[in-house]
């Protein structure tokens, strides 16, 4: 670990200020958006457009890269960044807010996509592990200490967006200064979605519900915030607190998925998931019991997107792993420029405890499902599965595929025999 940490601290560091000035844009906008007066389900629409532009960078990023190379792409997708952030509170409109969220998801994918490819470079077989779970400790530390950023200035005002603009603008320089020769541009053959479902219809269908927490978690819940007449320390307490639960839980829970039925995990996980909404909306006047809440819906649902990634890879042989995270990418993706306008639309008809309502109807789903898949295909032997790799909603598609790579190198050479017939589907065959 202290390998990768010496040999890439300046790439983690310029990403730990990225992830910083993404967070903070999230939790502003919920709290700015209040102050303007705009109705969450008006505003949902707003957040959601992040997601539909990182959606959009995903796809076109490896053509920018192709024609134009990783620092040229990186540079002006960082600069376009940093001047959306600063015109969010020059322009407090709605459909310009819109448009400034989608120009910034559509940029941070494609910064994601640049930072990844040189931190993946700078791995080999024996440390990429520990490069993507560095990865992921730096991404979740950013957005929690954005949170206690948003505590230093009057959301009301230019400072905390100045900020961010700052934040981003200066994360560029250790970034580029550090970055190594910038690698080859691959293009990975995508596995069709029909395919990718056949193969493993929990993962899919877990991966779309996922998402839509994810983003509804990341992108809402500073809205329930103000919703709920919280103040701006307890704000920033809450949502910080899904992401230090998120931390903390996911290593416990990757060592049990090595060791025990994914699909048992996955419902237990869920289960866990909704009792916990379940006692938010009962006891929602306690703020300390909404940050125990918080801990407990980030501690669970952060970790299941590595679990449903983990689960499709115990139905795929490795040679098929690549091709398999792009079509996970895009659902993912699907589900969480969804999941806010959903959330959003029924915290406007029903009130802010719609927010749990919406988390653990999610939840219900995956719990749901995860059952009945139990009663369609036998359980995959733990002894026979792959690595489980820590990773999040969060990341790009090139940690995505590092993380299929990393889970292909651990397969043992038995995992061939997942795939027998007493595996598969009683009534879709697994092709």
């Amino acid at each position: 670990m202290f390998a990768v940490l010496q040999s890439s601290w300046a790439l983690l560091f310029g990403m730990f200020l990225l992830m910083v000035g993404n967070g903070l844009q999230g939790s502003l906008l919920g709290v700015r958006g209040a102050i303007e007066g705009f109705d969450p389900g008006i505003l949902s629409y707003v957040i959601s457009a992040y997601f539909l532009g990182f959606l959009g960078g995903s796809r076109l990023a490896p053509t920018l890269i192709l024609y134009v190379g990783h620092v040229r792409v990186f540079a002006a997708m960082g600069s376009l960044i940093s001047a959306a952030f600063v015109l969010y509170a020059a322009i407090p409109d709605l459909v310009a807010w819109g448009v400034l969220r989608f120009i910034v998801g559509f940029c941070f994918s494609c910064v994601y996509i640049v930072a990844e490819s040189w931190l993946n470079a700078a791995a080999d077989n024996r440390t990429r592990g520990k490069a993507l779970a560095l990865y992921m400790v730096v991404q979740m530390l950013g957005i929690v200490c954005a949170q206690i950023a948003l505590n230093f200035a009057d959301p009301g005002g230019y400072t905390l967006f100045v900020l961010i603009s700052v934040l981003v603008s200066i994360s560029f320089t250790p970034i580029l200064l550090s970055a190594a020769p910038a690698p080859a541009v691959q293009r990975t053959p995508r596995m069709t979605l029909s395919r990718l479902f056949r193969t493993s219809p929990l993962g899919f269908t877990g991966s779309v519900l996922v998402g839509a927490v994810y983003a509804a978690l990341f992108g809402m819940s500073a809205v329930y915030g103000t919703q709920r007449g919280l103040s701006i320390v307890e704000i920033s307490a809450f949502v910080a607190s899904i992401y230090v639960g998120g931390l903390v839980l996911q290593w416990p829970i990757g060592w049990l998925s090595d060791r025990m039925d994914r699909r048992r995990l996955i419902i237990i996980l869920s289960g866990g998931c909704m009792a916990v909404c379940g006692a938010a909306i009962a006891f929602s006047d306690s703020a300390i019991a909404l940050y125990v809440v918080a801990l407990a819906i980030g501690g669970t649902v952060n970790p299941l997107y590595a679990l449903m990634l983990a689960h499709t890879n115990d139905f795929l042989e490795q040679e098929d792993m690549p091709s398999a995270s792009a079509g996970l990418i895009f659902i993912g993706g699907v589900g969480a420029i969804g999941g806010p306008v959903i959330v959003g639309q029924m915290m406007q008809l029903l009130g802010a405890w719609a927010f749990f309502l919406y988390v653990m109807l999610c939840m219900g789903s995956i719990v749901g499902y995860g059952l009945y898949r139990m009663t369609r295909r036998s359980a995959v032997d733990p002894a026979e599965t792959g690595a489980h790799a820590a990773i999040t909603p969060s990341i790009g598609p090139v940690a995505m595929e590092a993380a299929q790579e990393y889970a292909s190198e651990k397969m043992p050479e038995s995992h061939g025999s997942v795939n027998t017939d007493s595996n598969l589907d009683k009534t879709t065959p697994n092709t």
